[in-house]
This record gives structure tokens, C-alpha cells and sequence, in this order.
């Protein structure tokens, strides 16, 4: 049976114009994606995506503006039943952004990956200069990466009023 999977995920960026970015183990494979996660039943979008920036960065935000909601069909990347369907907000830390962040994309330790039913995450800031539809591994992440290249234009500076 179908399901329709909703998932939600959070832009933010820091005061260096970098994007948060989390690089994730999962069922054996590595995908780099924006932070964020499933919808809970009885949750809303916004909520659900505070929820998920306060479990997987300890971060406190402000959910901002809503910036994209797929509008294509995608199916799950973990298994050909379920359709994806993505919501991206604008996110802004309420305080200082206390997280361990990485510079190299899956910098894991062997024994967070030595589990291929394990999964791992870790973060790390891409530089809005650098940034490319390419650093993400999803294609509804790659589809938002062009269009806020669109929207914010070739500096980024647009970013604190998304």
C-alpha cells in the first residue's frame, strides 16, 4: 500500500553566509541533505521541523518563511512504495549556534558507520559561494538549492528575509 511520506527541513544559514548542512549514514549509504525530518501525526509542519533542529542540533529556531513545497512526484529513496512529499522553511537560531560541525562531508568515526543497520549524522556549513545543487544527494534538496540560488542571486545576501 502507498503512503505519502511528509518531510520537513530547515534553511539556515549563519552570520558568514554558510548553509547548515547535516551529512547522513543511513541503511548504509551516505547522503548529504538539509536538516530536518518526518512528520509526526497530530504535528504540524512548523512545529515538526522546531522538533527535529531541537533533537538532531540541540538549536532553538524560528520558523520562517515558507520557501518550497514539492510540487513533482518523488518516491522515497529508501524504498519504491512511499511518495515524498518535502516542505523547506526558513529557519533563524534563537541564540548563539553551539554545534560541532565538520569541515569534510561524511567525517564519521568508523565506529559511527560500522553498522550498516545503524544510522549516523553529522553537520557541516557549505559556504554560500561554494554552494551547488550538487552538495545535496536528494533531488527535491538539489531542486530548492537552484531555486534559492535564483531567488537570493550570486551574493546571498537576500537570505535573512527568507
Amino acid at each position: 500500500m502507498a503512503l505519502f511520506n511528509v518531510r520537513v527541513y530547515g534553511i539556515l544559514f549563519d552570520e558568514q553566509h554558510r548553509l547548515l548542512v547535516a551529512d547522513e549514514f543511513i541503511r548504509g549509504n551516505f547522503f548529504t541533505k538539509l536538516p530536518g525530518g518526518g512528520l509526526e501525526i497530530g504535528e504540524g509542519t512548523r512545529d515538526c521541523l522546531k522538533r527535529e533542529f531541537l533533537e538532531e542540533t540541540s538549536l532553538d529556531v524560528t520558523i520562517g518563511e515558507h520557501i518550497y513545497t514539492t510540487d513533482f512526484f518523488q518516491i522515497s529513496a529508501f524504498n519504491n512504495i512511499d511518495q515524498i512529499i518535502s516542505i523547506y522553511y526558513a529557519v533563524t537560531a534563537n541564540g548563539p549556534i553551539n554545534l560541532e560541525t565538520k569541515t569534510i562531508p561524511f567525517d564519521f568515526k568508523p565506529n559511527q558507520i560500522a553498522d550498516n543497520t545503524q544510522t549516523a549524522e553529522v553537520f557541516r556549513w557549505i559556504h554560500w559561494n561554494d554552494l551547488t545543487e550538487n552538495d545535496m544527494s536528494l533531488p527535491i534538496d538539489k531542486v530548492v538549492i537552484q531555486l534559492l540560488k535564483t531567488k537570493m542571486g550570486a551574493n546571498g545576501k537576500k537570505h535573512n528575509s527568507l
